[in-house]
């Protein structure tokens, strides 16, 4: 296990600027996720700790040691890819000792590896088939196994559940929660989806065009954006944004309070999700969308009172966060 330290690490392409001067500290065993839009330096960076991109300029230090030089084979870190990258002509079992057989570790030695991980993931009964035969979540769990055998300081994750569908990734979410506590090892994830950075994060970094917009626990971002852009990523739905005199109102749609209160808007669509509906609304003019319980009987074209409950405010130029209150 280890801290990692970025100060002021820039990466550019040329004359392309994609990094602009991270700061970060990440606490040893902490789980921190990087999250933003498609394009915005969080995989670059990764790469950067990893060794895999060069650092145009700054420090990155692992466990107090300078790194910008040391080579990614000796930097005592494992990275776990989108794709799953596995040997398919070997078995779990050799998948998953491949790393100690390359150190040329002793043939003991890499059994008894290979099975403490095949016994913390539950691979015990696939370590004789072959890629081909595992499913998606299998083979992710070896490319995670055979990160593991190495025991390393720092895991790197590079979005390794997006290419699983929607009901494994919520299954493979609690097993990284899982592993990360039983390990208790420091792992740094990169993600574009920030339902999983909500549920797995100790804290988030949000980056937007290679800037660190906010650092924080997934509470804190969800309550307290420090900026527009922050406050539209973070959550589903995403925030409302309405436009005031002088600011941009911001609200979340499970802060918007239906059947009761001082504003009219029209119902312009509901979305049935079973527990709960989804109400997009006209105010003013205004898209709207509310979050509300089930049963729902506003029908469409109807008029609906409603009422504000926390509300964020932003500028209209920076789009900074101003004030927040609440009703």
């Amino acid at each position: 296990m280890a801290n990692l330290t970025l100060r002021d690490l820039k990466k550019s392409y040329d004359k392309t600027q994609v990094l602009a001067g991270i700061d970060l500290a990440i606490a040893d065993g902490e789980y921190l996720v990087l999250v933003g839009p498609s394009g915005c330096g969080k995989s670059t960076l990764l790469r950067c700790i990893a060794g895999l991109e060069t650092i145009t300029d700054g420090d990155l230090e692992i466990g107090g040691q300078r790194m910008n030089d040391v080579a990614p084979q000796d930097r005592n870190i494992a990275m776990v890819f989108q794709s799953y990258a596995l040997y398919p002509h070997m078995t779990v079992r050799r998948n998953l000792g491949f790393p100690l057989e390359i150190r040329k570790q002793s043939t003991q030695s890499i059994e008894e590896a290979v099975h403490q991980v095949a016994q913390l993931l539950e691979l015990e009964d696939l370590l004789d088939r072959f890629p081909g035969q595992l499913s998606g979540g299998q083979r992710q769990r070896v490319a995670m196994g055979r990160a593991m055998v190495r025991q390393p300081a720092v895991f790197l994750f590079d979005e390794p559940l997006s290419n699983l569908d929607a009901s494994l990734r919520g299954h493979m979410r609690a097993e990284l929660k899982r592993l990360h506590r039983q390990l208790g090892s420091t792992f740094v994830h990169v993600t574009h989806d920030q339902v999983e950075a909500l549920t797995l994060a100790d804290r988030i970094l949000v980056l937007n065009g290679g800037v660190v917009q906010q650092i924080g626990t997934p509470r804190e971002l969800f309550d307290t954006p420090a900026n527009r852009f922050v406050a539209g990523f973070i959550g589903s739905p995403g925030m409302n944004f309405l436009e005031q005199d002088d600011c941009i109102l911001g609200v979340r749609p499970t802060d918007i309070h239906l059947g009761d209160g001082e504003m009219s808007a029209t119902v312009d669509l509901v979305e049935s999700l079973g527990a709960e509906a989804l109400v997009h609304l006209d105010l003013n003019g205004q898209a709207l969308l509310a979050q509300a319980p089930e049963p729902v009987s506003w029908a469409v074209g109807s008029t609906i009172k409603l009422n504000f409950g926390r509300q964020h405010r932003f500028e209209k130029n920076t789009g900074e966060r101003l004030i927040e209150s609440a009703n």
